[in-house]
Parts: structure tokens; C-alpha cells; sequence
């Protein structure tokens, strides 16, 4: 295997032209040494880590943030600007695995990873973040719910890179959410995840809404129809019932050792629920603080 450490964008495009589809990227390698280890070590293995590009997180005048595809996420959850304006994207990174591997595990890894359940995505998707993605034919932004596209299969050429995360600046009166559900307390992947991102208005009442899932469908899910019922209102009950089976609609979860479909259904829609609600009162705080 050759080991290659680029230290510049441009070196790395050009090392991932070079290896002609053979390398594998680590922006973290905390799903790659995994990987390796059962089906043998890459070709080209092309460390980012060295990159400065991809190593930034910088707030930007405007409120938005932008963030290294290989910055680790125990520095994601540390930065005190970003948990503020985007907490429940800081609190879905800080769920993946032990202190060890907050150190490696980055958002770029977790999203070329590409698993259905991965913990970042959902809480990326619904945030309305983009990645940029670089190579040789040039670079492109794209939405984080279209970079995956099945099961450990994204939507990148095999010589691009993703290179950095955009975070909106947060609006007022808004706030967000991720929660998950796993077999064990820590260190397991979830058998479902939910994120909730919302704006209110002036009166409290729910003016946008977006609700991601994650491990009940092939890739992770914006559920675009079930937050419709949300518009208008303060989350009474009966708006959050209809919600609920809404999302229970959207579900398309698979039977596995972690738990049935049907399991990974009701618990989807009980996590889609608790999450907006978590949003909302977070939001909900501000208006009040004013």
C-alpha cells in the first residue's frame, strides 16, 4: 500500500487523479481501518488530514459557518459558536463513538461512509447544509441529502473530494435537534435517528420545518410531506399525531439484529416527534429572551 499525505488541495486532487480510481480517501479513517481490515488495505491511501482546507472551522460576518470535511468532531462539538447557533449538529457529531474516536472521526468520513444510519447526515440534511466538493474537472456544491445515493454508495466521482461542510447562518427565533435510538447507551449505531430543524414566527408559531431520518430507509430521508402539517402551529397534540403517522409513512426500514421494521418505524416517528419539540422549545426560548 502507498501512503500518501498531501499538503495542499491541489496536491490531493492530483494524487486522486493520479491512483486512476485506486486510492480510498481518510478524511478520519475511523469507518475506513474498519473496512480494511475485513476486505485488505487500498491501493492508495490518501490522508487529509494534512490539508488546511480541510481542516478549517470559521464563522463567517454573515452567521453561516464553514467546516473541514476532516475536522474531528470533538473540535466540531467544542467550538462554542457552532453548538450555539447549530446544536443539535454538534450533539448528532458528539454521539459517534468514544472519546478515541471523536478525535479521527470527522463529517466528511461520516458522510462518504454512506451508511444509512450514520448520525451526522440526517442532522446536516435537515440544517440545509452543502458540501463542496473538488476535482479535476472543477468544483461543485451539493445538498447533503443528494450525496448519498444507496448503501455505502455516494454520488462523488471516484477523483473528488469533499473539501468543506456550509452551515446558514441561523435565522431568528430558530433552533435544531438530532436524537437517536440504540441497542446500548454508547457506542452502537442507531436503529433509528431523527434531526428537526425549525424557524417560528413572531407568535410562536412554526413558520419552516425540516425533519431528517436516518436508519429507516436505504439513505437518509428528508421527510418533506409529514412537515407540512406543521406550518401554522404550536405543536398541539393533535397536530403532532398526524405528524407522527406522517412519518411513520415516510419509513422504509429494514429487519436486522438491532431491530424489526415495524420497531424501527414507531421509534422513527416517537424520535421525529421529540425532536421538533426539542427544536421548537429551543427556538421558542429565544423569541421569549428576545
Amino acid at each position: 500500500m502507498q501512503y500518501l499525505a498531501p499538503l495542499t488541495l491541489d496536491d490531493a486532487v492530483d494524487a486522486l487523479r493520479t491512483a486512476a480510481g485506486k486510492a480510498r480517501v481518510m478524511a478520519g479513517g475511523t469507518d475506513l481501518i474498519v473496512r480494511a481490515a475485513v476486505a485488505g488495505l487500498p491501493t492508495v491511501l490518501l490522508d487529509l488530514k494534512q490539508v488546511p482546507e480541510l481542516m478549517a472551522l470559521q464563522q463567517h460576518a454573515d452567521g453561516s459557518f464553514t467546516v473541514g470535511a476532516a475536522v474531528c468532531g470533538a473540535d466540531i462539538y467544542m467550538h462554542p459558536q457552532l453548538r450555539r447557533a447549530w446544536p443539535g449538529v454538534t450533539e448528532a457529531m458528539d454521539l459517534i463513538g468514544s472519546a478515541q474516536i471523536q478525535n479521527r472521526a470527522s463529517l466528511g468520513g461520516n458522510l462518504c461512509n454512506a451508511s444509512p444510519a450514520a448520525d451526522s447526515v440526517p442532522a446536516l440534511i435537515a440544517a440545509r447544509a452543502r458540501c463542496r466538493v473538488i476535482g479535476p474537472l472543477g468544483e461543485r456544491e451539493i445538498q447533503i441529502e443528494d450525496v448519498i445515493i444507496a448503501p455505502g454508495k455516494t454520488c462523488l466521482r471516484a477523483d473528488e473530494i469533499v473539501v468543506s461542510f456550509l452551515l446558514p447562518a441561523r435565522p431568528a427565533n430558530s433552533a435544531d435537534a438530532y436524537l437517536r435510538m440504540t441497542p446500548r447507551t454508547e457506542m452502537d449505531i442507531a436503529v433509528a435517528g431523527a434531526a428537526a430543524s425549525l424557524v417560528l414566527d413572531e407568535q410562536g408559531l412554526v413558520e419552516h420545518c425540516h425533519v431528517a431520518l436516518g436508519a429507516v430507509s436505504p439513505v437518509p430521508l428528508l421527510a418533506v410531506s409529514a412537515v407540512k402539517v406543521l406550518s401554522g402551529t404550536r405543536l398541539e397534540e393533535e397536530i403532532m399525531s398526524r405528524f407522527r403517522r406522517q412519518i411513520s409513512a415516510a419509513c422504509r426500514p429494514i429487519d436486522d439484529k438491532r431491530g424489526t421494521a415495524e420497531y424501527r418505524t414507531d421509534v422513527a416517528a416517537v424520535l421525529a416527534a421529540r425532536a421538533v419539540q426539542i427544536a421548537y422549545d429551543r427556538a421558542n426560548q429565544q423569541r421569549i429572551d428576545g
